[in-house]
């Protein structure tokens, strides 16, 4: 008898691809019991899909029927607040996609609401789950890159502006490249500096390839209606001395078509994330340090495991309301200095 009945709020690519088989996959540990989504029919078409049992348009009703013990959030990010605060409202487990929320606050409100009810609030930031993450964080416990002092974080595409979906619409979205890719890495960048928090952050935001058109890798976009940054550069700095070069794009000219990467410098070691190499000394000479055999993982699955793992008192790396919450400030601090910047 599994442990958790699960629901699901949104019924979109994620849901379908990302998220529904991650759990059917913890079939011993959780029970699909539900989708909902504003759109009927899709919920409907989704749960026969992947034979869940219920599906609704109305999340009130879901839980009346359904009572799932943990929640599954994958709206537009616009959503992620009303749907997370109501799930923990009435007693859910929440593992809400990135980003938090739209503002700090929001992100804040519903941290404290988790811990006030003694449960588990998660976001699914995945690369916490890959093979390289595991051995930087091995690398940085057992003391081989000494103090981190510096970090370049970067998830920059090419040409990637969604061609589909609401990622230009900042309303419904909150923001552009640092809302959908930034954040991904920068808190990659944070967990390697113990979640602390910035004192000053200096930062651009540009939409010159957006509001302008061209050619597109990810479908095409209406530049009329490009309300968000295509990319977003930023300098963050630590009250220990520690710095973090972040650097996100939608649309950059650049050479490849993706660059997501992580560059950890400390007083020891350094290394580099894909492919994970760690830069020292053995036996008194420069080594660079390879792993050629690190094995592929599906880092959904174990997110999502991690989550439930969270949600039964295990330890779990999986990214807290709390870290959640402050990954949040960061962003709209650093939306904010580029606001100031370009006044």
């Amino acid at each position: 008898m599994p442990t958790f009945k699960a629901a699901l709020i949104g019924g979109g690519n994620i849901a379908d691809k990302n998220h529904i088989p991650a759990l059917q996959k913890l079939a011993d540990q959780v029970e699909i019991v539900a989708v909902c989504s504003r759109d009927g029919i899709k919920a409907g078409a989704l749960a026969q899909k992947h034979g869940i049992p219920h599906a609704f348009d109305d999340a009130a009703k879901m839980y009346e029927q359904c009572q799932p013990d943990l929640v599954v959030i994958s709206t537009p990010n616009n959503l992620h607040y009303p749907f997370a605060m109501q799930a923990l409202e009435k007693g859910c487990h929440v593992f809400c996609e990135k980003p938090p929320a739209l503002t700090a606050q929001q992100a804040r409100e519903m941290a404290d609401l988790a811990t006030r009810n003694d449960l588990v609030l998660a976001y699914n930031l995945q690369l916490r789950q890959t093979g390289e993450w595991e051995l930087m964080m091995r690398s940085k416990t057992d003391g081989q890159l000494g103090e981190i002092y510096h970090i370049k974080a970067n998830f920059l595409r090419r040409r990637g502006i969604p061609g589909w979906g609401y990622f230009t619409d900042k309303a419904m979205q909150g923001g552009g490249a640092l809302m959908d890719l930034g954040v991904h890495v920068l808190d990659l960048a944070l967990c390697a500096l113990d979640y602390a928090v910035p004192d000053r952050i200096l930062a651009n935001t540009y939409d010159f390839i957006g509001k302008t058109g061209g050619k597109g890798l990810m479908g095409s976009w209406n530049p009329e209606k490009f309300e968000v940054e295509d990319a977003c550069m930023a300098y963050l700095s630590f009250p220990n001395n520690a710095s973090i070069m972040l650097s996100s794009s939608f649309a950059l000219n650049t050479q490849t078509d993706i660059n997501r990467n992580l560059e950890v410098f400390g007083s020891r070691g350094g290394a580099k994330l894909f492919p994970f190499t760690l830069y020292t000394e053995v036996a008194g000479e420069l080594a660079d340090v390879h792993f050629p055999y690190l094995e592929d993982s599906d880092i959904q699955l174990k997110n999502t495991a991690a989550f439930v793992d969270a949600c039964l008192g295990k330890p779990s790396n999986v990214c807290t309301g709390e870290q959640g919450a402050i990954l949040q400030e960061v962003v709209e601090r650093i939306y904010g200095s580029a606001q100031r910047t370009e006044v």
